[in-house]
């Protein structure tokens, strides 16, 4: 049978959390039928039951008791193993995640500092579906995120603000307020929105400006990536917010953006997970905040 760290990382959450709603949501930053389904299939490879569930209550079955230091264990055991290969390997890889495209002239700068500092290093970059607001580390996937805040609490993530950003919307072009050189944030309160996944939790309501309506957003369609937002923009279904640097990045002719007043600024941030401190990782950190903050060599 094969058993991935993966499904031993998303069993340890719900055995610690005993919720699945509060394992997705507040551990694993994925959907609750996802989960459940992984769970389940968990189980089917093993051919017991982990858990015992009704409508108010999750608890460990004696099997899944057993299983949780174990799984734990392992878990702990191949973190310890890849600490330790990075220090033998020959060149190790740092994996970057990010949901809009990075720009802003970071990766450049960060690649040759790295290059610089830790030469025995190279750079990997992976794309991760907005319906994860940390950006691939809650799942282990990335090493470090360039991601927007507002980011995940919890003491398992660190992270520091680099930059920050006017609001700006993207409208279809043709649009009544296209031709407006600002456009006051109260005159799209009525506008259809397209929105991050529910799953993206407080990242999709400062996306959606929630804190500064009156009344709900007219969400008319969700969109797990930037490019998919745009293209849902083009095609006229709604209008969305964006950071004034990702204008030129997503710049295309069927769509328009223009800066918005009465909006607080987007932040861009460099996240890792706070338990890992490799130098490779601080080094990264301190290189983003070093080109998109202009902070002084230490």
């Amino acid at each position: 049978m094969d058993i991935h760290l993966r499904d031993l990382r998303y069993f340890v959450a719900v055995a610690e959390e005993l919720s699945f709603t509060r394992a997705a949501s507040n551990r694993l930053f994925i959907a609750q039928p996802t989960l459940s389904k992984q769970i389940r299939q968990l189980e089917l490879t093993l051919r017991v039951a982990l858990f015992e569930r009704d409508r108010r209550t999750v608890t460990l079955t004696p099997a899944g008791s057993a299983l949780l230091p174990r799984a734990r264990a392992l878990l702990e055991q191949w973190g310890t193993t890849e600490r330790e290969l990075v220090g033998t390997a020959g060149r190790s890889t740092l994996t970057v995640g990010f949901q809009t495209r990075i720009g802003r002239g970071l990766i450049p700068m960060v690649t040759a500092r790295l290059e610089r500092l830790h030469p025995e290093w190279k750079l990997l970059f992976r794309q991760v579906s907005w319906a994860d607001p940390t950006a691939g580390l809650a799942s282990g996937e990335v090493d470090v995120a360039v991601a927007w805040l507002p980011f995940p609490a919890g003491a398992e993530f660190s992270w520091k603000a680099v930059a920050s950003e006017q609001r700006w919307v993207a409208l279809p072009a043709g649009h009544r307020l296209a031709d407006r050189a600002v456009i006051p944030f109260d005159e799209l309160t009525d506008e259809p929105f397209i929105a991050l996944p529910a799953s993206a939790g407080p990242l999709r309501e400062f996306w959606l400006a929630t804190d500064q309506r009156s009344t709900p957003a007219r969400v008319a369609a969700e969109a797990a990536t930037a490019d998919e937002t745009f293209e849902a923009v083009a095609s006229g279904l709604g209008v969305v917010l964006l950071s004034e640097g990702n204008v030129a990045i997503y710049q295309r002719p069927d769509v328009v953006c223009r800066p918005v007043s009465g909006l607080p600024p987007s932040e861009l941030a460099v996240a890792w997970r706070t338990r890992d401190d490799r130098d490779a990782v601080r080094v990264f950190a301190e290189a983003c905040v070093r080109c998109l903050c202009d902070a002084p060599a230490s």
